[in-house]
């Protein structure tokens, strides 16, 4: 069945969780109940990436994440760090990680392929056209699954060269990144160009806006459930489309998603 990273942003200001998980003690009480829940992979970032977010630097980065890494490592649960930094990648990676989810692809540091080819973790490679600042304004495509794919491509030749087997590679297609709402269901629609690379893929639509613009839920109080209802949906069909693994924020509402689809299908 399709693996589920569980989410936990240890930052101020994630789209829909900032501020929940700041303070250390939490965030792994949070890690340990959706490993409960499920998990197969705890995903721990400490920069938000939501659109129009600024940087961090990697100090305060560290400082949010590595705490939380050790000690979820330390009680045996596999550990994705979710960074733009090679540094931060490199010491998440000392203090446990076994895998980087790096959503630019490699490309927001130069540094960041060399450091994960001198590790042994595998390497989430993101699509990606620019800062969370102003991503859209990159947004211009022609056939958007087939040109991901191919920027996907790239990016895994890049890493391949950096020395990084390809084994190692997972491929996220960067939902909500650099897409406008048609172009996120565009992409989704054609998941069958991202797995045609022959690596794993991992897809996360969790509680994105496109979600909401299509439920029409942006401002309701219910609003975050209606999303992780939505999300659960587009988890499954995603995993029916091929992927590897999906990451969402509710992880116990994926799961049942995700063994109804299996028993449905005789699993």
């Amino acid at each position: 069945m399709t693996a589920i990273w569980g989410i936990l942003n240890v930052t101020p200001d994630s789209f829909s969780d900032g501020g929940r998980y700041m303070d250390a003690d939490t965030a792994i009480a949070r890690a340990r109940m959706l490993r409960a829940q499920g998990a197969a992979v705890i995903d721990v970032g400490g920069e938000s990436t939501r659109p129009g977010a600024e940087r961090v630097s990697a100090d305060e980065e560290q400082r949010r994440v590595l705490p939380v890494v050790e000690a979820l490592s330390a009680d045996g649960i596999p550990v994705s760090i979710d960074t733009l930094n090679a540094a931060t990648a490199a010491e998440a990676v000392r203090a446990g990680a076994r895998i980087v989810n790096d959503v630019s692809g490699g490309l927001a540091d130069d540094g960041m392929l060399a450091a994960v080819a001198a590790s042994d973790a595998d390497f989430a490679i993101g699509h990606w056209r620019g800062p969370s600042s102003d991503m859209y304004a990159h947004a211009q495509y022609g056939r958007v699954a087939r040109e991901v794919a191919g920027e996907l491509r790239e990016r895994v030749s890049a890493a391949a060269a950096a020395g990084i087997a390809p084994s190692r590679l997972i491929v996220d297609p960067g939902i909500g990144f650099a897409k406008s709402g048609q172009q996120n269901w565009e992409v989704l629609r054609g998941l069958d160009e991202i797995t045609a690379l022959g690596h794993r893929v991992l897809v996360g639509t969790s509680r994105k806006r496109f979600l909401a613009e299509v439920l029409d839920a942006r401002a309701e109080e219910d609003a975050e459930r209606r999303r992780d209802l939505a999300t659960a949906v587009t988890s499954v069909l995603a995993a029916r489309a091929g992927a590897w693994a999906v990451r969402v924020h509710d992880v116990a509402a994926t799961r049942d998603a995700l063994a109804v689809v299996s028993a449905w299908d005789g699993a």
